[in-house]
């Protein structure tokens, strides 16, 4: 795979313009020409990704995707004069701007659109119901009162300004990004959806600030809709507020400094709601960003779903869409007109930052996954009815059901019944779901994963470009589309450059193969864990079964064989502290410690349309798949279905028993699993535990860290000294420091509340949290770290 050779890199390998401007450094100068290529794709086709949900939408599944011989992206920064009607060199000097006043601009005026809703019933009813209500035919205290919303009421698309933005974003993004790539045949999908008549809302997961600007680019110089795109942030100046706005931008009304702020208003959801249904009725788009952590968007997607139920809006086509980033974009929640010229003039003088890769899934109806019922959700239950029982009263076995997330739905938003609460909230999830899994593997986050959870220690180059390769078949075979392709040290000498600033590397000359540590600090720990989270959301049946086998080891290392796990010729004394042992896992405990880790998983990594029994028999199959596990063979002195010759007749039973079944074959209690390689730790399972290590590592600590909390405590400072502690604990331990993070801080303290852990108060100044009577005792408290750190691997 590698030819060892002493001049260099090879004169064939290709290096991004900005890479051949500056000089090359030690560690890219080790890198020898590979005879490997990377493969863009399994045989001759790649993964077809994006197809909608064959269980809950089968009726728009059968439209099926467009299949071309070849699946060619167009990257929208490559513009020439073939993309324009004339031809010359003058034409190739202002090609972008004749290519953008070429595209086809859909004019969308506001006209007599704030008269409509400010005249509509719900906003008539939520003026009364908070006693704002004008008196009679007093049409000036209604427009006073509603005043703070009426730009928002006004967002508008113009043409001109429209070619403008597009033409400065085609000049400016090339400064920001190599490339930004898009699947041709996915758009010509949504070109024949968009002319069935249903309007399309974009549904993307929120990374950066750059999402909301590049689904409205793409649309718009491929010649469709320009969606209305709601931004949920702050600008403070009101030229860029106004210029945003006429480009059809929905931003936060200037008084509310964050979306929760906004939506605690009950006139501004239901003006917000309103404005949907004007919008869908003149046939507009809409773009939405779902945030899985704080389920931030998810309350639009509930305002569409409600009008459709109303019968306001007869149907729409929900279009998932997966955007990947070589490097995701930094954000800033506040956007002013200094923050934007500080931004524009520190592109100038930077260097790209890696490629985009976008996914737009082909599109499904929303009534047809609200109506059919497919979409169930009878068996969710609480967080915890489903696990306290087995973690304080040492229960065997599980309740079957699934946990029910309120809090990706925002308490404003009302729903009739607790069902219907539950069917948004499974609608928000099922989004980020397809969303995340329309999401390309990008180079980076192959890169990152491998040094993050197999190479936490360092590893050299030559290894690093074997793991990738075996990295990308993974990917490949999941179908997971990936978004590189060429040779192999073109891909891994482009992720080094890219990740180079949260690494070590290390290239002597006695060495010929440089060396690679990931840089032992919050920032870069941070910066390739956001990476890799592709690679788990990938990976994650096979981490989940990895955790529960690591789980019953780590039981059999500590206490001896226990009941249900067994090992021949070997006593319980001699096991303690051993892992190097032949041991029988059953397979009846492992699917229940896998049933367990499900329910602890963040939002967006199950599809909320399989049960979480389902979820966990497939992640044991999938260690079986992967080699990890095999079934270990009873021998028996009679074959088990040779029924004929067992001991005593045949047993003649009633036919109407229910749970009677005619195959005498099954005995489930006797099916157990071995390790492939008992001599020794198997990597790839490691390396699957190590994925959701972060996650659980940050719960272990936040319940640790209750004994020092003077609760109860409003919301977010309680989130915040969570945030603290878990980055004390990691800068004291000098490692872990994806455990520390915000994300992981607000996602444990949600989590404790669904446990019962916390409890939530409303009062007057917001929503208080406090730890409820039943963890006050430090026992309880110890039985649930111990039970969250048993799928931890050390």
């Amino acid at each position: 795979m590698v030819q060892e050779k002493n001049d260099g890199i090879s004169k064939d390998m290709v290096l991004s313009p900005i890479q051949q401007n500056r000089p090359a450094l030690s560690w890219e100068m080790k890198i020898k020409k590979k005879l490997k290529i990377m493969p863009p794709c399994l045989g001759k086709f790649r993964p077809t990704v994006g197809q909608s949900c064959h269980q809950c939408t089968p009726d728009s599944l059968s439209k099926k995707l467009g299949q071309n011989s070849v699946l060619g992206f167009n990257n929208l920064l490559s513009v020439n004069e073939t993309h324009t009607r004339y031809r010359g060199w003058l034409v190739r000097r202002v090609c972008c701007l004749l290519f953008v006043s070429g595209c086809k601009v859909y004019a969308s005026p506001a006209s007599n659109r704030q008269e409509r809703v400010c005249q509509s019933n719900r906003v008539k009813e939520a003026l009364t119901a908070d006693h704002k209500a004008p008196e009679e035919g007093d049409s000036q205290g209604q427009t006073s009162i509603l005043s703070p919303f009426i730009p928002l009421i006004n967002t508008c698309i113009s043409p001109g300004l429209l070619r403008f933005v597009g033409w400065l974003m085609l000049k400016m993004f090339p400064s920001r990004f190599d490339r930004i790539q898009v699947n041709l045949n996915h758009l010509s999908t949504l070109q024949r959806a968009s002319q069935e008549g249903s309007p399309l809302v974009y549904v993307y997961v929120c990374q950066s600030i750059m999402d909301c600007a590049l689904i409205p680019l793409v649309l718009f110089c491929r010649n469709l809709r320009v969606p209305y795109t709601i931004c949920p942030l702050q600008i403070d100046s009101s030229f860029l507020r106004s210029i945003l706005q006429r480009v059809g931008v929905v931003l936060l009304p200037p008084s509310a400094l964050t979306e929760q702020d906004a939506e605690a208003d009950s006139v501004y959801s239901s003006v917000m709601t309103s404005l949907v249904r004007e919008l869908l009725h003149e046939g507009q788009a809409i773009s939405v960003g779902v945030s899985p952590e704080s389920g931030r968007g998810g309350q639009w997607l509930a305002r569409i779903r409600q009008l459709i139920k109303e019968g306001s809006v007869p149907d729409v086509s929900l279009v998932p869409v997966g955007i990947s980033y070589d490097c995701v974009p930094k954000t800033n929640v506040q956007v002013g007109l200094n923050s934007l010229l500080c931004w524009l003039w520190s592109v100038i003088w930077r260097r790209p930052g890696g490629g985009v890769r976008i996914h737009l899934a082909q599109p499904f109806s929303l009534k047809e996954m609200c109506d059919s019922g497919r979409c169930t959700v009878e068996e969710w239950l609480p967080l915890q009815d489903l696990l306290l029982p087995v973690i304080l009263n040492n229960r065997t076995d599980s309740v079957f059901g699934r946990r029910r997330m309120l809090w990706l739905l925002p308490s404003e938003i009302k729903e009739s019944t607790h069902s219907e609460r539950d069917l948004s909230i499974a609608i928000v999830l099922h989004l980020i779901f397809s969303a995340t899994s329309c999401m390309a593997a990008m180079s980076t986050s192959l890169v990152s994963s491998l040094l993050l959870y197999k190479h936490r220690k360092g590893v050299s180059v030559s290894l690093l470009c074997r793991d990738v390769v075996w990295l990308t078949e993974e990917l490949l075979f999941r179908n997971k589309d990936v978004g590189f392709e060429g040779s192999l040290v073109k891909v891994v000498h482009y992720s080094l450059s890219l990740l180079a600033p949260h690494l070590i590397i290390a290239a002597v000359p006695s060495r010929k193969d440089p060396f690679i540590v990931p840089r032992p600090s919050l920032a870069a720990t941070f910066h390739l864990t956001v990476q890799a989270q592709i690679v788990t959301h990938t990976f994650i049946l096979e981490a989940v079964g990895a955790c529960a086998v690591s789980a019953m080891l780590c039981d059999v290392a500590c206490s001896g064989v226990s009941s249900r796990v067994r090992s021949d010729g070997v006593d319980g004394e001699e096991l303690k502290g051993d892992m190097e042992f032949d041991v029988a896992l059953c397979q009846s405990e492992l699917n229940e410690r896998a049933l367990q880790l499900c329910h602890l998983l963040p939002p967006g990594f199950m599809p909320p349309c399989q049960s979480s029994q389902s979820f966990a028999l497939d992640a044991v199959d999938s260690l079986v798949r992967c080699g990890i596990l095999i079934m270990e063979e009873i021998p028996r002195d009679v074959p088990i279905c040779d029924f004929w010759k067992r001991e005593g007749a045949l047993s003649w039973t009633t036919t109407d028993d229910p749970y009677h079944s005619d195959s005498d074959c099954e005995e489930q209690d006797l099916r157990s699993f071995k390790i492939s390689q008992p001599s020794q730790c198997p990597e790839m399972l490691f390396f699957l535990c190590s994925m959701l290590a972060g996650h659980l590592r940050a719960l272990c600590w936040a319940i640790t860290g209750l004994d020092l909390l003077h609760t109860p405590l409003p919301e977010a400072e309680f989130v915040a000294q969570v945030h603290t502690y878990l980055f004390e604990t990691a800068n004291e331990k000098k490692q872990n420091y994806e455990s520390c993070s915000e994300e992981a801080a607000h996602t444990a303290v949600r989590t404790l509340i669904d446990l019962g852990v916390l409890s939530e108060e409303r009062q007057e100044g917001g929503v208080f949290l406090g730890i409820t009577a039943l963890f006050q005792l430090s026992e309880n408290r110890q039985k649930l770290h111990g039970f969250i750190s048993q799928y931890l691997y050390n």
